[in-house]
């Protein structure tokens, strides 16, 4: 049974059952609030509403949790990307409601900066025109969306990639709700010991300081040279003799010269310093969690961002300062060979199926039938398959898993033809990449330098990877909802907690841990039979029962 709630202009709430085809199939009913609206029917099985992170949050909040949701801003953003190939189109319901009458397309309200955390003065959702209530544009614009979904190139595959994405959606707001224990007096001591203590006003630590005079002398005495501007450093190594194009750590690696190694020292720390240093604690870090706003979908493959706080790029070293609740324990789980599984899949090449289907380690399994026992090389190949590695190793082995794995490799060499000529290029689910290139792109115009034709192969390079990256993303989608529907179903006390492309961790008792990690995979097998239908590729995790995060890996 699915029903339809929104906010009412008062505070509270009106809402209605709906048919299978997405309209109205009872009467619309008010309720004083959101909560009680939501919370007084645990009989209904999915709430259609217009924004998990904006509805969800409130019910949160409210101490109200819902089973299954259907977001029709993020099937919109969907379901506009696979009818037009036109990815960050306006996906609010306004801007839906707009499209179905063929009025003007408004635009998104502005998202917030990434370095504030959320505020209650936020701008609202995208208005509606006036006299336009949001529950009546709900309904219209649902029911258009279900009649869209219908018309989709594979249907049910569409549908389930809305209900992935919206289950993606709850498990953000949970998870942002929920927080990363983060022990921030670990941290501090973390950046005392590398960094050296934090001096007052505006001045560098302690060690960086140092480093940077290390740099300045090797370039001789009364040089001065600031380490954290490549400008101040190119300019240094070039009276020095020595012509950079950069400063990147490879380039540097190269040369010859005292400055190097406190540079490379000095580069290490001002990223640890800018990225996850004192301010970046006592900005992001409250009551013993990091709650960071993650952005499902926030790529055209489908993989996750956030907003703010870099939680999808912290350091190993700091990953010493997420330690679990006393009692609790962190359940750390990373996908096997994740991509390789699920090309196999989608591709339903047979050979390469039967290797996914055998042991733990994909790549050695690879290695003993193809590439001599070198598991190094086999992953080589594999990678530059799903990559568009064209050049080195990659290439040189490519030709043995063209052999051995041919409809594998004329999936992904199908998906870079089509990208290359400007053709849309889909997941396995539906989700769709916008076509920047265009046929003829690769006549390159006379003297051009070939950029044209460069533009072309990265376009085909790109695609190349989407059809396997984005299809693994949205499996990890099922994952991640089958994870939080046992728990849950179980009455746990655990809580997903972090997500990262083909990594999970749940926070929970520690007697509930070794429940935790089977949950996680039975819903990766459970996940691959609903994504992939009955093949014989299996989709393991290794996984670390844990204090502390760092010592997970």
């Amino acid at each position: 049974m699915r029903w339809a709630v929104a906010r009412t202009s008062e505070g509270g709430a009106r809402l209605c059952p709906l048919g299978p085809d997405g309209r109205p199939a009872g009467p619309v009913l008010e309720e004083a609030s959101l909560a009680d609206a939501v919370s007084s029917r645990p009989e209904v099985v999915r709430w259609v509403w217009r924004s998990t992170a904006d509805i969800y949050r409130q019910l949160l909040a409210a101490g109200v949790r819902v089973a299954r949701c259907y977001d029709v801003e993020a099937a919109e953003s969907l379901l506009i990307g696979h009818e037009q190939g036109q990815s960050g189109q306006a996906r609010s319901l306004a801007a839906a409601w707009a499209r179905l009458h063929n009025l003007p397309v408004p635009a998104d309200a502005p998202v917030r900066a990434a370095d504030t955390q959320p505020s209650l003065f936020e701008s609202g959702p995208t208005p509606l025109p006036s006299g336009t209530d949001e529950f009546s544009a709900l309904l219209e614009v649902y029911a258009g969306q279900v009649a869209r979904t219908a018309r989709a190139e594979f249907p049910d595959r569409m549908r389930l990639l809305l209900a992935a994405e919206s289950a993606g959606m709850l498990v953000a707001a949970e998870m942002s709700r929920a927080g990363i224990p983060w022990r921030a007096d670990v941290h501090r001591e973390l950046l005392e010991d590398m960094l050296g203590e934090r001096l007052s006003g505006n001045s560098e630590p302690r060690r960086m300081a140092e480093l940077a005079e290390e740099v300045s002398h090797a370039f001789g005495a009364g040089v001065r040279v600031r380490p954290d501007l490549p400008a101040d450093i190119i300019k240094a190594f070039n009276r020095a003799g020595i012509l950079l194009s950069s400063t990147r750590k490879w380039e540097l690696q190269e040369i010859d010269h005292p400055a190097v190694a406190p540079l490379l020292a000095y580069k290490s720390l001002y990223r640890l310093y800018t990225a996850h240093g004192w301010s970046w604690l006592e900005q992001w870090v409250r009551d013993g969690r990091f709650r960071p706003e993650y952005l499902p979908g926030g790529t055209v493959t489908g993989r996750w961002t956030t907003n703010g706080g870099g939680a999808l790029q912290i350091p190993k070293v700091v990953r010493r300062a997420i330690r679990a609740d006393p009692g609790w324990t962190l359940v750390v789980a990373d996908a096997d060979q994740m991509e390789p599984r699920v090309l196999a899949a989608i591709s339903r090449d047979a050979g390469l199926m039967e290797v996914a289907g055998r042991g733990e380690d994909l790549y050695a399994d690879l290695a003993a039938r193809a590439f001599g026992g070198d598991r190094a090389q086999a992953k080589i190949a594999m990678l530059g398959a799903i990559y568009g590695q064209t050049s080195g190793d990659a290439l040189t082995h490519m030709a043995e898993l063209r052999r051995r794995y041919p409809a594998a490799v004329a999936y992904v060499d199908d998906a870079a033809a089509a990208g290359e000529q400007g053709r849309l290029v889909r997941t396995w689910f539906g989700r769709t990449s916008t076509p920047t290139a265009t046929a003829g792109d690769d006549a390159e115009p006379a003297g051009d330098g070939g950029r044209y034709g460069s533009q072309v192969r990265a376009r085909g390079r790109f695609t190349r990877n989407f059809v396997v990256q984005g299809s693994a993303a949205d499996w990890m989608l099922l994952v991640l909802a089958g994870v939080r529907h046992a728990m849950n179903a179980a009455g746990l006390r655990a809580e997903l907690v972090f997500f990262q492309h083909d990594e999970v961790i749940v926070h929970c008792p520690v007697e509930e841990a070794d429940a935790v990690a089977e949950m996680i995979a039975t819903a990766a097998a459970e996940a691959g039979r609903i994504a992939f239908g009955p093949t014989p590729v299996r989709f393991p995790f290794t996984t670390a029962i844990v204090e502390c995060y760092g010592d997970a890996k």
